[in-house]
This record gives C-alpha cells, structure tokens and sequence, in this order.
C-alpha cells in the first residue's frame, strides 16, 4: 500500500455516510430540514470542529461570489459553511474517497451543489490551472503532507495573485515527538509535524508573504480537556466527531491534550497572501 493510500485510510475506509445519517436520526434532526449547523458537530473533521472553522473565516477577506479552495476538505463542512456564510463558491478536494462520497451527498441533502463541489485528489497535485481562486484555506491536513514545499507551491500556483492563504495545524513543539495514537496517526507513520517557524519558513520560500502565525494551544487543549470530561460522564452528544474516529478516540484525544500540555504539539492558526 502507497503512503497516501494509507493515509486515506487511515481517516475514512467503508460507509461514512451510513453512520452519519444514523446519528442525525439518533439526534432527532430531520433529513428534510438539514441545516449546516445540524451537521456542525460531525462534518467539521478536524481539531474544534466549527468553532476552529469560525475563527478561520472570520480573518479571511471572503467575498460574495468568489471562487475558494478548500485542500484536504474531508467531509464539506467548512466548504458549506463558507459556501453559506459568505456567499460565495467552494471546491473541495480530499484524498479520502469515502468522505468525498459523503461530502457530496450531505451537500445535496442541504441543497448547496450550486455552489459547493468535492471531488478526489492530492494537494501536492492539484488538478486546477494556474491562479484559478480567490482564496485558500486547509485545517488540520498538513500533519500528513510529506512534501510541504510541493503542497505549498500548488497551493501558490493555483491562486490568483493577491489571494489569501490560511491553515491550521498541530506543529511540532520544543519538547521532543509527541505521543500516539493521535487523530492523523496511530503510530506516528505518515505524520509529518514541523516546527511552527518551519511553516513559516516554507511559505515563505513558496512566494507566501505577510504570514500571520497564532498560537491557538490553549484554544485546544481546553476543547481536548472537555471533550474527555464528556466521555467520563457517558454524556457525548449522538452526533459527534466521535461516531467516525471510532474506538480509539478517547486515547487519541487524551494524547493530542498531553501532547499539547507537555509542550510537543503546538496547534497554530496561519493567515498570509499571495503578492499582488
């Protein structure tokens, strides 16, 4: 098996959608008057879920009608959010073929195929012309890129000039390899953590600028922290990112808080900007 093949299967193999719609039925939500926050809890497959989402969008300069980019999209949550929030159009691009089969039937139960779109493909590859977008953005996929400079130089190539571009992800802090499992690897194969000040560095290398690095650690540590408060108390909700994490959830969450507490992840926020 390919490293990427493993990697897609790592995050989704079999039915996703399957599970997906037996917890909305679980939650008392009705298929026939989905909205974008009924499927927040579950769609949003990455580290805080919509409130990470949120935080992202409200730093990038979307407008109505433009075209963005979401790399590594998993299954169409914040695509759809955008897609919803600002108006615009989404096209969405992921490794994993069952979450591009079910991002595209949860975009349909909510009426969006007008302006959202996902479709299989690798971010070192991209299968779109020179500066074809507005805007780009990626949470939480790097952890498994091997070739950043690739990644990033597709992502440079594809975007307009004067176009943002924005990710999250857990870097790799001072205090040595982190512990795993964690949400991207179960034993650190096809993990790929760089310092902070790397990224900085590969962006900029990639033609990047104005790079705007938060340190969103606590951010995190605090939604791991009640995420395993929940799960003590038997109390997690029927709709969650749990339901598709499976069985090794509550050691990779407990790890991914360590790991942060002990100082060998580092969850940033990344804004910059392709020059003019």
């Amino acid at each position: 098996m390919q490293p990427k093949d493993s990697i897609a299967e790592h995050w989704g193999k079999g039915d996703v959608y399957g599970p997906i719609l037996a917890a909305l039925e679980k939650a008392g939500k009705s298929l026939d008057a989905l909205t974008v926050e009924d499927l927040a809890p579950v769609d949003h497959f990455h580290a805080r879920g919509l409130p990470a989402t949120v935080e992202l969008g409200e730093q990038l300069p979307v407008k109505p009608g433009q075209h963005i980019l979401d790399i590594g999209c998993g299954l169409g949550g914040p695509a759809r959010y955008f897609a919803v929030n600002f108006q615009c159009k989404v096209t969405g691009i992921d490794i994993t073929p069952p979450f591009v089969d079910a991002a595209n039937k949860l975009t349909a139960l909510l009426g969006l195929q007008s302006q959202v779109a996902i479709e299989q493909g690798d971010g070192e590859r991209l299968p779109y012309p020179d500066s074809a977008f507005d805007g780009a953005y990626t949470q939480h996929v790097t952890m498994n890129v091997a070739d950043r400079t690739r990644f990033f130089g597709e992502a440079w190539r594809v975007l307009k000039p004067g176009a943002f571009f924005a990710l999250t992800e857990h870097g790799l802090g001072p205090a040595g390899q982190p512990h795993y499992p964690l949400p991207w690897s179960m034993d650190g194969r096809g993990s790929y953590l760089v310092s902070p000040s790397r990224t900085r560095e590969l962006l900029e290398s990639a033609g990047f600028e104005d790079v705007l690095v938060e340190d969103t650690g606590e951010k995190y540590l605090a939604a791991y922290n009640r995420a395993m408060e929940l799960a003590a108390q038997g109390a997690l909700p029927a709709l969650g990112l749990h339901i598709l994490i499976g069985e090794s959830a509550s050691e990779k969450t407990r790890n991914a808080a360590r790991n942060i507490a002990e100082g060998r992840t580092q969850p940033v926020q990344v804004v910059c900007r392709k020059p003019l």
